[in-house]
């Protein structure tokens, strides 16, 4: 099917008693079976309902699992958002793309179109899963995986939930891949972040982490404005050729001027120096600092700019418009949507003003 002018159309199975049983407890992860249907291919699945919010919102996010067969296209697992607060459904999507285009380790990703057991389901967003598949579609070395899963993934000895010191290193991070004894990179990173000397700083941190990587990630969250991006709303891959740990976003459909609710974001609500204790540390090593600034430049003289993202959000928005109009959640609000085009680039707009003002403070 071509994708310029229609997006596939996913038709999902469950039968009555199991679909009883996934809606008697939202917040339960234990998956139900179900049957998807793509491109005329019948696929056994197990179902569950996705993230943590969102599930108390009508139209429900899923993760699927395939069971038989194990495999689909390269995966063993994807995730459908249904993309519910943001008014234009393109947000996530058009982070990661934007993720990509600046050189950070971002999930692919697809508009499809959901129907469950024939009724109209509406326009979601199929993610890749960041786990080893995602590792070996891109020819990357084989490493651990670690998912942030709260706001104790804040890179400190500091629990970001309780503000007391940390009972456990690992807390806030959820191990998608690798070994039990990966666990204790995991922990030897976050204890040396803290605790290299200052003055060893500059020289020692390198043996962690990827630099250039992670301040092109923080980059990112910048202009794209994540505000959980920096403590939450990513996956940590550690290299198992280099050593280092990379960052790889999650969860962007808060960005682009909206928040989790989908409302207006001030384009100065997230500050131009991040908030996290690596960034902060990293930010504090004049070299660090001097490199970040050059890529925020770079960036906004060739990505972060309307001539460029706007035809990018203008495809997607006449993509999904059509499918839009069919998504019983969504088509009501189809004025709101026409209004997202505007409302992107308005943002830009503002984005850019602020951290054009913002960029001497870090010289």
């Amino acid at each position: 099917m071509d994708e310029m002018t229609s997006i596939p159309q996913y038709r999902l199975f469950i039968k009555p008693i199991d679909l009883k049983e996934l809606r008697r407890d939202i917040w339960i992860d234990e998956p139900v079976p179900a049957q998807l249907t793509i491109d005329g291919r019948k696929l056994e699945i197990d179902l569950s309902y996705r993230g943590s919010h969102i599930r108390d919102f009508a139209k429900k996010s899923f993760q699927i699992a395939f069971y038989k067969p194990k495999k689909f296209k390269g995966s063993n697992q994807i995730h459908l958002n249904a993309e519910y607060k943001d008014p234009s459904l393109i947000r996530n999507k058009l982070s990661f793309d934007f993720f990509s285009e600046i050189g950070v380790l971002s999930p692919q990703t697809r508009h499809v179109f959901l129907t469950q057991n024939g009724k109209a389901e509406g326009v979601y967003l199929e993610i890749e899963s960041v786990d080893e598949n995602f590792l070996k579609r891109r020819d990357l070395p084989n490493g651990s995986i670690f998912y942030a899963v709260d706001g104790d993934a804040n890179f400190s000895l500091m629990s970001d939930l309780d503000k007391e010191t940390k009972k456990s290193l690992e807390l806030g991070y959820e191990r998608k891949y690798g070994r039990p004894e990966d666990d204790y990179y995991l922990q030897e990173f976050i204890f040396n972040i803290n605790t290299i000397p200052q003055s060893d700083f500059e020289k020692e941190i390198p043996k962690y982490v990827d630099i250039e990587k992670y301040l092109r990630w923080i980059a990112g969250i910048i202009f794209t404005s994540n505000y959980d991006g920096f403590v939450h709303n990513y996956a940590l891959y550690r290299n198992g050729d280099s050593a280092l740990f990379e960052v790889i976003p999650w969860d962007y459909d808060a960005t682009w001027g909206r928040d989790v609710n989908g409302k207006v974001m001030e384009a100065n609500y997230v500050p131009i120096d991040g908030f996290n204790t690596l960034t902060a540390r990293l930010l504090d090593v004049e070299q660090f600092r001097k490199r970040y600034l050059n890529l925020l430049e770079e960036i906004m003289n060739h990505q972060f700019t309307t001539e460029f993202m706007m035809p990018k959000v203008e495809q997607l928005l006449q993509l999904v418009r059509p499918h839009v109009l069919q998504d019983p959640y969504k088509k009501l609000n189809i004025e709101d949507f026409d209004k997202e085009y505007e409302a992107i680039s308005n943002y830009i707009v503002e984005r850019r003003m602020y951290l054009q003002r913002k960029l001497t403070n870090l010289e």
